[in-house]
């Protein structure tokens, strides 16, 4: 087409922001970032340019590559380029190229997807924001609402510069898929952003390098592939892998490269054996090979410890055909030609990948023993597969259905991040459980209703519940796995039928965290939990302020209103719930509150103070009390408390040896505890039993444990006395102080049994424990 005549901007700073004053450099990605505190100095005089010519070649591919948009759209990213030409005139890449190649090889990118004219100016202006001084109202007023948000979406995700901290990089992370979640051109725009960036990354640090290159590897090129960009997935992937390794890249091309040369007479011969099948069975097919990249290739060596000698699959071969039923068709035919490879045939087109990739995958055994890949698909399978989401646009004339349901299908998703979202604490929580769902190597399973769920490579029963629904997944109790009842924990394989029990008073575990692999899974059980002890905090808190309160002679229902609310503001406007919550986590003194509410602190060492009493304890608290392992106090042990900043308080028997130092040195950090009149769950307890080394002891010892009504929950032995002797371990579950005293008491009567000593951390095992060991005379 004819070069299009370019409208120059305005010369008024209002319309044409000036280039920020600086070295003509700019960093991947946006403006370098002056370190807080570093001093500011005099900027240089700023450098002058001559306008990008509009002969330029690149220019000119840009301009013909826009004929599928209308006239009036045309001139919209002409004036688009002209406004950015101007406002990064005065900015030189590090190569020393003008910026505006960077912008116009995205919009390019851009282009090819065949996107609308708000993405390809939003792609020309995505970085006049932040390296410029143009401001958004200015975007709007001169190009529209949606181009300035599309810009300002894309200008938040370089606010906060990836770093080695943690913290900056999960920040960066959260927002970019959330700018996503909005409108789903931001990440179309932003691959193709990241992607022009590592082709240009030659004239950077080799440390700059090593780092981008890691985080494209692990964010932006798990993106790309969850998005089914399958071109772009496989381009960032090897441009990521160049620079992380470079020497390793060049070794792995040029062997590449010598087994092209050398197999070139086999992979004839098997393309043209297939092609020679397909006009035989009657079968129209394009049939062409397909050499796996370099990164896929270097994954598998490293993944299986492979020479690259061993990894035959280097070339595979695609088939592609009319329709799905020729899909079938073409599959027989292929079987009939090289015997199949058990075990390794996938249907993609009847149970399609997350990202709504769709072929048929076959393993054959080629000449001389050669494994052959070979995909399988149809036109329209393949444009989705190379251009993912990208294809609602590219060809949205020939697939319209198989494009409406990948883009309900990446909805979903971007749903369930901003799910993610509001239940994760923070941003590297959610950075997290996003990392967890980027990298699905799926397994598919199925509902008792016959609906197919995909799920991560080891995922568990817990998963699938949690993917059905929340309440499924908090109530879970156990699994039934193709009708077999099995552990919460199975992971689960392809093709299982799943069926979730529920009991209406479960709870989650805090050990599925240990095993769950979706990020909505966790996301879930961490919210539950961190919910669980808030409120039970809560409710702690609230007790330990009231004791408090009494000890000063006030009743709780006497609190001034107007003292709450003063307290409330001076605490951040927190709800009082939640300052109950921090008393009961330890974060505050329930003593500095109550004297806080009724402005008595300068009685807080006065004589009209009453002894608090103590705080019942039932041990059904849950997480806001928690027992000490190294004493494991029982109903009927005398206690102790101690609050332990954000855990809560901690129950100790009065005699534990392990706090006996800070007993005295403390004795303001300890609260008295005492049990109540019926306490409500059973209780771990360590004991030891000496007992000859005998046939059947054991077995007779835990005979007489069951009949006392205990249960073992754990067992070790151990020899002693030269192999005469045997000491057994347990630990048993009981009631209160009289059960276990029962349980010991028969354990007596078992005439082996030498001695019998209730266990704690830190006693010596010859001195007695709260219950006097019994020994046998």
């Amino acid at each position: 087409m004819d070069t299009p005549t370019i409208p120059s901007p305005p010369a008024s700073p209002a319309s044409v922001p000036a280039a920020p004053p600086g070295p003509a450099e700019a960093p991947v990605g946006g403006a370098p970032h002056r370190p807080l505190g570093a001093p500011v100095s005099t900027p240089p005089a700023e450098k002058t340019y001559p306008p990008f010519p509009l002969d330029d070649p690149a220019y000119q591919v840009f301009i013909d590559s826009l004929d599928y948009l209308k006239a009036e759209d045309i001139a919209r990213v002409e004036d688009a380029f002209a406004y950015a030409e101007a406002a990064h005139r005065s900015q030189r890449r590090i190569s020393g190229e003008p910026y505006i190649t960077h912008p116009l090889a995205v919009a390019g990118a851009v282009a090819e997807w065949r996107l609308d004219a708000t993405a390809i100016m939003a792609a020309l202006l995505h970085d006049v924001l932040e390296d410029t001084g143009a401001s958004k109202a200015e975007l709007t007023e001169r190009f529209g609402k949606p181009v300035a948000d599309l810009v300002d979406g894309l200008s938040k995700l370089d606010k906060i510069e990836f770093s080695s901290y943690q913290e900056a990089q999960a920040e960066n992370f959260r927002k970019m898929l959330l700018a996503m979640a909005r409108d789903i051109r931001v990440i179309l725009i932003k691959l193709t952003d990241r992607l022009h960036n590592m082709q240009t990354l030659g004239s950077m640090r080799p440390d700059k390098r090593r780092r981008i290159a890691n985080e494209t590897l692990e964010i932006y090129a798990p993106i790309a592939n969850r998005l089914g960009l399958n071109k772009v997935y496989r381009e960032l992937q090897d441009l990521s892998f160049m620079n992380l390794h470079p020497m390793r890249f060049n070794v792995l091309k040029k062997a590449v490269k010598a087994a092209r040369g050398n197999r070139r007479e086999l992979l004839t011969r098997i393309l043209d054996g297939i092609q020679e099948r397909m006009k035989d069975r009657h079968i129209e097919a394009q049939v062409f090979g397909r050499e796996k990249s370099l990164y896929s290739i270097y994954k598998k060596m490293v993944e299986k410890r492979l020479t690259f000698s061993q990894v035959l699959d280097i070339y595979g071969f695609r088939v592609v055909v009319a329709d799905v039923s020729t899909c079938y068709l073409a599959l027989g035919a292929l079987h009939s030609l090289y015997k199949p490879l058990p075990g390794k045939f996938k249907d993609y087109i009847a149970i399609p990948k997350a990202n709504g990739y769709q072929s048929l995958h076959t393993t054959l055994i080629g000449p001389y023993g050669t494994p052959i890949e070979v995909q399988i698909r149809t036109e329209e399978m393949h444009h989705l597969a190379q251009e993912g989401v990208a294809s609602h646009w590219l060809y949205k004339e020939e697939a319209d259905g198989s494009s409406a349901e990948l883009q309900n299908q990446t909805h979903k998703w971007l749903q369930s991040l901003l799910e993610l979202q509001n239940t994760a604490g923070d941003s590297a929580e959610f950075y997290e459980h996003v990392k967890i769902d980027l990298f699905p190597d799926e397994v598919y399973v199925f509902t008792p209703k016959g609906k197919i769920l995909t799920l991560p490579k080891g995922a568990t029963a817990v998963d699938f519940a949690y993917a059905v629904h929340t309440d499924i997944g908090n109530r879970c109790v156990a699994a039934k796995i193709n009708y077999e009842l099995a552990p919460l924990r199975t992971e689960l394989q392809n093709g299982d039928q799943l069926e979730i029990v529920t009991a209406a008073h479960a709870n989650p575990n805090p050990a599925w965290l240990s095993y769950v692999k979706t990020g909505r899974a966790r996301s879930k059980i961490r919210h539950f939990l961190k919910t669980q002890q808030n409120e039970e905090s809560a409710a702690l808190g609230e007790r330990l302020l009231n004791q408090e309160l009494k000890s000063l002679g006030i009743e709780p229902a006497d609190v001034p209103a107007a003292a709450w609310d003063e307290l409330m503001r001076e605490s951040g406007n927190k709800p009082i719930k939640d300052i109950y919550a921090d008393i009961g986590l330890g974060k505050r003194l329930a003593s500095v509150v109550a004297r806080r509410l009724m402005s008595r602190e300068e009685n807080a060492a006065g004589g009209d103070t009453l002894r608090p009493g103590p705080i019942v304890i039932h041990g059904t608290e849950g997480m806001a009390v928690t027992f000490a392992t190294c004493c494991r106090p029982i109903p009927g042990d005398p206690i102790v408390g101690s609050i332990r900043k954000g855990q809560g308080l901690e129950i100790h028997t009065h005699d534990c040896p392990v706090i006996r130092k800070s007993r005295r040195l403390e004795p303001q950090k300890w609260i008295d505890v005492e049990w109540a009149a019926q306490p409500g769950k059973l209780f771990a307890v360590p004991i030891r039993v000496e007992a000859q080394h005998q046939r059947g002891v054991l077995a007779k010892i835990a005979t007489e444990i069951a009949e006392a009504g205990s249960n073992i929950e754990n067992v070790s032995m151990e020899e002693s006395g030269g192999g005469l002797y045997t000491s057994i371990h347990f630990t048993i579950l009981v009631s209160h102080r009289v059960h276990l005293a029962a349980v010991m008491r028969g354990l007596r009567h078992i005439p082996e049994v030498i001695r019998i000593i209730r266990e704690r951390d830190g006693d010596d095992p010859h001195t007695t424990a709260p219950f006097s060991p019994y020994v046998k005379h």
